[in-house]
């Protein structure tokens, strides 16, 4: 009798999904189960503590950005029947088209005094139903300059996984989704639900909103398209001793090209911008992780500990073990 009253009581926490065209399924599926875990005992998946529904905006299935497509299951509605709405957004490139019904429902729930969540790219959506006016946004480093270009009077950061700003909550994406689900799963449901989840999840305790995002490495700005593309294969190859030429062959440029190209764009040679990007991850990593500095200097593209010890007080004037604890010490 019991656990049926439990199961036929009011949950604590509704949630409605509005997936856009080509949204991001890693962030639908890690927010969902993080409210599936929550909901119940175990792994049991019934939605006792919590309920949620994947509305129809668009008639149908929506695809994915990697082509598996989530039926929805409940229809739009009254957004005064839930408690947050979350916005899964996608793809950006070739445009967000993203129905008038659904910014219609997205109105709808902000009048209502519905709490909205953004979820990757979802934050675009909220800017341009004009529902993100005088409020703080999280977007991915990523996507960074393309949402300041286009909404120039939001304010936004992209150096931590989330932002709650009253009733707008945004996050970079990817596996942040979960801890900002933690954080809503917390604030309604326990502290103990939210734990529980994450743990089932192979994670750790809930991380705080300003736990900061993994940023990217570039940091000087090309013009030249070759340049771009040279800068982007020598991040991912960082950790990797590859030579300049080995470099140059997908790019389908010689070595001397490259280089010349290189100092006209941003005035480093490739090798001392490889150098830069590696400094610049090392400090990184030893400000934010607990990595060890042999695993910091070998993830880095360092030959050996003493040499990246040498390169780096050469640079920061301090020893690997110093900048973490100058690091540690300012927090």
């Amino acid at each position: 009798m019991k656990r049926a009253a439990r199961e036929n009581a009011e949950p604590k926490l509704r949630v409605a999904f509005l997936l856009t065209p080509r949204f991001t399924l890693t962030a639908f599926a890690g927010f969902v189960d993080a409210l599936r875990l929550a909901a119940d005992e175990g792994d049991r998946s019934r939605q006792s503590l919590a309920r949620w529904a994947v509305l129809d905006a668009i008639d149908g299935p929506v695809a994915s950005s990697c082509g598996a497509a989530v039926a929805p299951n409940a229809p739009l509605g009254s957004a005064r029947d839930y408690d947050y709405v979350v916005v899964v957004g996608g793809l950006l490139h070739g445009g967000q088209r993203v129905p008038a019904r659904l910014t219609a429902f997205l109105r709808e729930a902000a009048a209502a005094g519905v709490k909205l969540v953004g979820l990757c790219t979802g934050s675009f959506v909220l800017a341009r139903a004009g529902l993100l006016d005088g409020h703080v946004a999280c977007v991915s480093w990523f996507h960074h300059e393309e949402f300041a270009t286009e909404f120039p009077e939001c304010r936004i950061v992209s150096n931590q996984m989330f932002v709650v700003d009253r009733d707008r909550l945004t996050c970079a994406g990817g596996t942040s989704v979960v801890h900002l689900a933690a954080h809503i799963i917390e604030r309604t449901l326990g502290r103990t639900s939210a734990v529980k989840a994450l743990r089932i999840m192979i994670e750790e305790q809930p991380l705080p909103s300003r736990t900061l995002q993994p940023e990217q490495v570039l940091s000087v700005r090309s013009t030249d398209t070759v340049v771009h593309k040279a800068m982007l294969l020598l991040e991912q190859q960082l950790h990797a001793s590859a030579t300049i030429e080995a470099l140059c062959e997908p790019l389908g440029i010689g070595r001397r090209q490259l280089e010349r190209r290189f100092r006209q764009d941003v005035g480093l040679s490739p090798a001392e911008y490889r150098q830069q990007l590696r400094l610049e991850r090392a400090r990184w990593l030893l400000q934010n992780t607990d990595l060890d500095v042999t695993e910091v200097s070998l993830e880095c593209g360092f030959q050996d500990s003493a040499s990246f010890a040498r390169v780096v007080r050469k640079a920061l004037g301090l020893s690997p073990r110093e900048v973490r604890q100058a690091a540690r010490a300012d927090r």
